[in-house]
């Protein structure tokens, strides 16, 4: 909190351009609402910082309160901020969010989930948190901020962007449901035959360490030649550029986690209830699913998060090859200078992480929990 004061007072809040060409005017939070008012917003994060100094159950949970507030205002000070430096005679005016809100945004977000760590709360308890902070973005983004950058390059491409988003979701898909199906036919394969594991991790871990980028250039040529040899892999829209070479690449990455996951869930079931299963009658094909299968899943399942959470990531490198998604609008941004653009394929990336990772983290804890019991 007291990083997010020196933000506050030091960091340009938001920036006024006349039209997306021209750069924008920076304005530091007093330049908007004058020392007062920009000093007696500071309030609650001291207030915060006091309650963080001795800090029990019932503190913990005033400071929770109020950092999920300040989250649901921070759209409502942008519009104060629009009404406060717009000029009626420039609509095609522009206001930016400035690296000090984007700071506090993330320290605010980085408090609520500290907090809901300590308190002990559910992960669904933790997303009805963020209820209020989505009503207060929707709020004014459908009354008063219209004018903001980021709003605006999304209005222009609207249709774009859920295409994007619908593309990107579904290379992520097509190549997390290759993996886990390869994936685990490779483990399943070391298990059976221990020479294989140390070739088959050696080579692994070998496509790990080839750069993204590097990996997209090296499927271009030998793609590019089936796809001339083969009519019938080149009317599937198989080719140089495009969804093959990324799908290809998103699968050869997404394999480590997967097939060492798996491997060692497998591997670390207690042969001892493998044993007493064997014991109570069931056969090999019986012991396997209905016990060493349901015992491993939720590693299994860990190993889908980290692949699910770094192909979302990788999908919008795959944009520099043609393959769509969200990466077209931070690659077009920069190529244009403009980073509100770049904002419109980012931040919609992470948040897609984040959800996954918690959806897919929270099925995992409840499995282990569900196993335990």
């Amino acid at each position: 909190m007291l990083a997010g004061v020196l933000s506050w007072l030091m960091l340009d809040a938001v920036s006024m351009a006349p039209n997306r060409i021209v750069p924008g005017t920076p304005h530091r939070a007093h330049e908007v609402m004058g020392w007062w008012l920009s000093l007696l917003s500071l309030l609650p994060m001291l207030a915060i910082a006091a309650l963080a100094w001795r800090p029990d159950t019932g503190r913990l949970r005033v400071a929770l309160g109020l950092l999920v507030l300040l989250l649901a205002a921070m759209p409502l000070w942008l519009a104060a901020a629009v009404s406060a430096l717009a000029d009626p005679s420039m609509p095609q005016a522009r206001l930016g969010i400035g690296p000090a809100l984007w700071v506090l945004l993330f320290l605010w977000l980085l408090g609520v989930i500290e907090l809901r760590t300590r308190l002990g709360l559910s992960r669904p308890m933790g997303w009805l948190l963020l209820v209020p902070v989505l009503l207060g973005w929707w709020l004014a983004l459908s009354r008063w901020l219209e004018p903001l950058a980021l709003y605006r390059e999304y209005q222009g491409r609207s249709d774009q962007f859920i295409s994007a988003v619908g593309h990107h979701l579904a290379l992520v898909g097509a190549a997390v449901g290759a993996s886990l199906v390869v994936g685990v036919s490779l483990a399943l394969a070391m298990r059976r035959f221990p020479g294989l594991r140390r070739a088959g991790f050696g080579v692994l871990n070998f496509i790990q360490t080839i750069p993204s980028l590097a990996l997209f250039g090296l499927l271009l040529a030998p793609l590019a030649w089936l796809a001339g040899r083969f009519d019938w892999l080149a009317s599937l829209g198989v080719s140089g550029i495009g969804w093959a070479p990324a799908w290809l690449a998103l699968v050869g990455y997404s394999l480590l986690p997967m097939v060492r996951n798996t491997y060692v869930a497998l591997e670390e079931v207690d042969p001892a209830v493998i044993e007493s299963a064997r014991g109570m009658g069931m056969s090999r094909r019986q012991a396997f699913l209905q016990v060493r299968l349901p015992l491993a899943l939720p590693v299994m399942l860990e190993g889908v998060r980290i692949t699910t959470v770094q192909a979302i990531g990788l999908t919008a490198v795959a944009a520099l090859i043609g393959a769509g998604g969200l990466g077209t609008f931070i690659f077009q941004g920069l190529g244009q200078a403009a980073m509100d653009l770049v904002l419109l394929g980012a931040l919609p990336i992470i948040a897609l992480a984040l959800v996954a990772d918690a959806l897919l983290g929270a099925l995992t804890e409840r499995l282990r929990h569900g196993g335990a019991s």
